[in-house]
């Protein structure tokens, strides 16, 4: 529903996005992650027809963003950075501001409307001014114009941004809702998000991808993939442990903090057995004992920090 190819932006001598390519299918949520400058925002605006591509192209069920704009327009949802709405409208003269751009009319025009406002719990601000409502209100407000017509596809930047738990809650339980039956991207920071809502992220540095995968696949990139750590209930048993361990070709190194333990595999190979095995031949006793899974934000400030050495200055 979504096809990227060699997609490019420049800036005058600032290439700000570097020829990226990816797809995205329905059913798809796709985490779009990246440091601040790294050209998220700007793919995005590429994709939705709001800044034309340097180079490269980009389609949306099927039609050509730059041949095609309102074929693409008319089957995106568009949640852009801030959420810019007309601050003296009432969210909902917006709404129907908004249903008159979509050409929406007449029974399905005021079902739409309606449903927009119930996904988004705006009930209770629908007559204040835009300016007047809280950041948190103010997002909801973008967000449900980027629902209003039913798109098949939605691309959501930060859209969760100034809400607070409940309503961040609210709003991704909304998007897996409607996940199934469309194609959607989500420009987020807040890696928690991915693992919850996506089934598979785009990591974006300098303009260029540098990851591609599902949460899972991402994770057992972490150098914690599959390390185990452990309290001992008796700490001063914590180096026969270690001798126990020491010299074994699946165990890459061994680290302790804080009267915590923990061994890490090498390859990301599981290595609970040996530990377990380790502590019975020992007899040495753990209070406590987890597998990891790998951590997203390691993986991320790996990633993005090996671009940023990796690759060289543009112009």
């Amino acid at each position: 529903m979504i096809r990227i190819r060699d997609l490019a932006k420049r800036f005058g001598s600032i290439l700000a996005v570097d020829g990226i390519s990816f797809t995205v299918n329905k059913g798809e949520v796709l985490g779009f992650l990246g440091p601040n400058g790294a050209g998220k925002s700007t793919t995005m605006k590429m994709i939705t027809g709001f800044l034309q591509p340097s180079a490269g192209s980009a389609e949306v069920c099927g039609f050509d963003v730059e041949r095609q704009p309102l074929e693409v327009k008319r089957r995106i949802g568009y949640l852009p950075e801030g959420a810019p709405a007309y601050g003296d409208m009432t969210p909902l003269g917006f709404l129907e501001f908004c249903a008159d751009v979509r050409r929406l009319s007449g029974a399905d025009r005021r079902a739409k409307i309606e449903a927009a406002v119930e996904k988004t719990t705006l009930q209770g601000v629908l007559y204040q001014p835009i300016d007047t409502l809280s950041k948190g209100f103010k997002r909801r407000v973008g967000l449900a114009q980027a629902l209003l017509h039913d798109p098949e596809v939605l691309i959501l930047d930060e859209p969760t941004d100034g809400l607070d738990p409940n309503q961040k809650h609210e709003v991704r339980n909304l998007i897996q809702g409607m996940a199934q039956d469309k194609a959607i991207i989500i420009s987020t920071h807040i890696l928690e998000e991915v693992e919850a809502l996506c089934s598979r992220a785009v990591v974006i540095a300098s303009g260029r991808i540098v990851a591609d995968g599902t949460p899972a696949a991402l994770e057992a990139r972490s150098r914690l993939h599959n390390a185990v750590t452990l309290r001992l209930k008796n700490p001063a048993e914590a180096p026969a442990l270690r001798a126990a361990l020491s010299g074994r070709p699946e165990i890459d190194s061994i680290e302790e903090e804080d009267g915590q333990m923990t061994v890490f595999s090498l390859g990301g190979q599981p290595i609970l057995g040996l530990v377990d095995t380790a502590l019975r031949d020992t007899g040495i006793a753990a209070g406590e004992i987890r597998v990891e899974r790998g951590r997203l934000d390691e993986v991320f400030r790996t990633v993005t920090l090996a671009s940023s050495t990796d690759i060289p200055a543009r112009s």
